[in-house]
């Protein structure tokens, strides 16, 4: 049987490449199977895959939304930045109500937009990177390129799409 269907913003080279090494260095490498990412949906359906990839090729026509990392988000036994978009909020609603009640309870949920950085750690640990990435913490714009659209492979991700906002 074929896995859900995950969707993600992809960052402009330049965050990508920021936020990659923040992750190889801080997220245990034999747990680390993708690369840094923002999950928008985790859990569609794979029988509405070309449905998704219609609604990602719609939802990026537009330009690409401005985005910030606002702050670091303490998650227990890893830490991620917690990203502010009132654009890409937008966006990502836009899907959401195309794909309501197809939807799995953590997508119908809400969504807390994030970029984990370390998971899976013992929380002293944790806690030692919250407290060194806090004291040079500053918000700062973080570029949004595309949407993609992955199905789950028991860890690993099979990349089925990628689609570039105008301009990017």
């Amino acid at each position: 049987m074929a896995g859900p269907l995950i969707v993600t913003a992809d960052f402009a080279p330049p965050d990508f490449a920021w936020l990659e090494g923040l992750r190889r260095a801080h997220y245990p490498a034999e747990l680390n199977r993708v690369p840094v990412h923002l999950t928008m949906f985790q859990g569609l359906p794979p029988s509405a895959v070309d449905e998704v990839r219609r609604q990602l090729a719609l939802n990026t026509a537009a330009p690409a939304p401005r985005a910030v990392i606002a702050g670091l988000m303490n998650l227990g036994s890893g830490v991620a930045f917690r990203v502010v978009s009132d654009e890409l909020e937008a966006v990502r609603e836009a899907i959401a109500d195309h794909f309501r009640g197809m939807l799995c309870a953590p997508d119908a949920a809400g969504w807390r937009p994030h970029v984990t950085i370390q998971n899976k750690v013992p929380v002293k640990q944790a806690k030692a990177l919250i407290d060194q990435l806090e004291d040079s913490h500053r918000p700062r714009p973080l570029g949004i390129a595309g949407l993609s659209v992955h199905r789950y492979r028991g860890g690993p991700w099979e990349t089925l799409s990628t689609y570039k906002f105008r301009g990017s």
